[in-house]
């Protein structure tokens, strides 16, 4: 339940040291600009990841001259050859011992191609729905919070780029509210059961031939784990490989995708569940200390579940294929480790915290992660200008903007986790991007909220419902998260992909988009 909420809070005392009598909400400090400052160590970096399958990359030429000279020759040349080999024993042995040298070491070093197969989202029922006045009514009559933290949950709100068609869970629309183990458990299970039921009816699979299970979700890991609680309810098979992510933020969807490839790496012919999303039940702030009150505002009911497979059968079937996973961790960093922090306030009482510099921060872990998944995806010529301009920089003037490439050049679409309004402006700003490309990620947001981890899978949906999804283009997800995180994962779309049956914008979409009131 973590996010990149870009707002600032600033409360006007009344004097004498008594409580604040006035509240005043500035855009927190803005992405930095990347033109500022590039490190080139990043660069490195993604070259390194380049370097990595350079062998992969020479024998695939090799391989096609050879095919090529060979097409080319007719029977008189093929008996020639014959003859010549017949009476050169040396030369066939050692050609045919490179050949197969050649192609066991890239039969060994080659990844198995992952698939996704299909995936869905939950769709809390409409009894859930939580709008705006409703909001505020409940947040009043809870006598939780005092004037001056209503007043700053309403400025929130209004400026959140949330709908009044998001979500709360049961538990928040008692009043009392009643954030019960109970209550979570039940949240848990609507949720994760909600995906995994639909998941299984659209793609067929039978849930005993899952192989690997991976579930993420920061602030909410009971004992048995909610992995447990899957294997438990579908019955799944002992030997399964399960895993339970906790504490990862609205990043860790992508980290459990790049799980749950690398065990495809290993374990042949299987499928791979991949489980995100986030409780708010038991992690609602009942306190007045405004750094803790805007996950409340933002923070809404949702969940995904993603099929994945290496199997080659399932590419005829499959959406999309994953190509690249680039992650970035700024732990190391004390300001950036804390940024987003789940704490106790002076009361007593638990949130997460959400620091000042949350948007300064996102932006550097943002910048490395681009500059490191650069390489791998830019064509040549963008490449060249980037690292140009970066090797001119470093010799003649530090003051020389470096040349920040046009990624819309090697995506077709962007999934930017819906975290808060502020987040998708800036990206869109620095990033350069078009309101077309950061449309999907302000729909997901009016429509359903920052649904940490599973907002990426929100806004796919999103994209395929607009029927935008057309073969071969590529999609780029990004998330952040505590820690500090930034994940990217890139796939490309197999066919021209229609929406799953019962999406989560079936009933809606006709609406969309809609403008936002600023």
């Amino acid at each position: 339940m973590n996010g990149a909420a870009g707002t600032q809070v600033n409360t006007v005392d009344g004097g004498g040291g008594g409580e604040p009598v006035g509240v005043q909400i500035q855009q927190s400090r803005r992405l930095p600009d990347f033109l500022q400052s590039v490190n080139l160590k990043y660069v490195k970096l993604g070259y390194h990841y380049l370097i990595s399958h350079l062998l992969t990359l020479c024998l695939i030429p090799v391989m096609a001259v050879i095919l090529i000279e060979v097409s080319q020759m007719n029977p008189d040349d093929i008996r020639q050859l014959w003859l010549h080999l017949q009476y050169n024993l040396v030369s066939v042995i050692i050609c045919s011992a490179v050949l197969v040298f050649g192609s066991t070491v890239y039969i060994m070093t080659r990844p198995r191609p992952v698939y996704l197969v299909d995936y869905s989202c939950y769709k809390a029922p409409e009894h859930l729905k939580a709008p705006y006045e409703r909001f505020m009514q409940h947040s009043r009559l809870t006598g939780d919070f005092d004037e001056s933290s209503l007043e700053f949950q309403r400025k929130i709100l209004e400026r959140s780029g949330l709908g009044d068609d998001t979500y709360v869970p049961e538990a928040m629309h008692q009043l009392p509210p009643q954030p019960s183990m109970q209550a979570a458990r039940e949240e848990a299970e609507q949720v994760m059961f909600g995906a995994l039921d639909k998941l299984f009816g659209n793609t067929s699979v039978k849930p005993k031939k899952i192989g690997v299970l991976v579930v993420n979700c920061s602030l909410f890991n009971p004992t048995p784990s909610l992995s447990a609680m899957i294997v438990n309810k579908y019955k799944l098979r002992g030997n399964i490989r399960s895993f339970n992510l906790g504490g990862m933020g609205c990043s860790a969807g992508v980290i459990a995708v790049d799980l749950a490839k690398d065990l495809l790496q290993v374990h042949r012919n299987t499928y791979a569940v991949v489980v995100s999303t986030e409780n708010i039940t038991q992690n609602w702030y009942f306190g007045n200390k405004k750094s803790m009150l805007i996950p409340n505002c933002l923070f809404r009911v949702g969940g995904s579940a993603v099929l994945l497979s290496n199997k080659s059968v399932d590419r005829r079937r499959a959406k999309y294929k994953l190509v690249h996973v680039v992650r970035t961790h700024r732990g190391a960093d004390d300001k950036a480790f804390r940024c987003v922090y789940q704490e106790q306030d002076d009361a007593g009482k638990t949130g997460v915290s959400l620091s000042k510099d949350l948007m300064a921060i996102a932006g550097g872990a943002l910048k490395t992660n681009i500059t490191t998944l650069g390489p791998l995806v830019l064509p040549i010529s963008e490449q060249l200008l980037f690292f140009g301009s970066l090797i001119i920089k470093k010799i003649f003037n530090k003051h020389i903007k470096p040349y920040i490439p046009d990624f819309k050049l090697a995506f077709d679409h962007f999934c930017i986790h819906a975290g808060g309004r502020a987040v998708i402006d800036e990206l869109e700003k620095n990033l350069q991007l078009t309101q077309v490309h950061v449309e999907a990620s302000r729909m997901t947001l009016h429509r359903f909220g920052n649904t940490s981890s599973s907002s990426i899978w929100y806004e796919l949906a999103y994209i395929e419902a607009k029927g935008r999804m057309k073969k071969g283009n590529k999609v780029w997800q990004i998330a952040f998260g505590s820690g500090f995180k930034c994940n990217s994962a890139v796939w490309q779309a197999l066919r021209n992909v229609k929406p799953s049956p019962d999406g989560p914008w079936e009933d809606c979409i006709d609406r969309y988009p809609v403008k936002i009131v600023s």
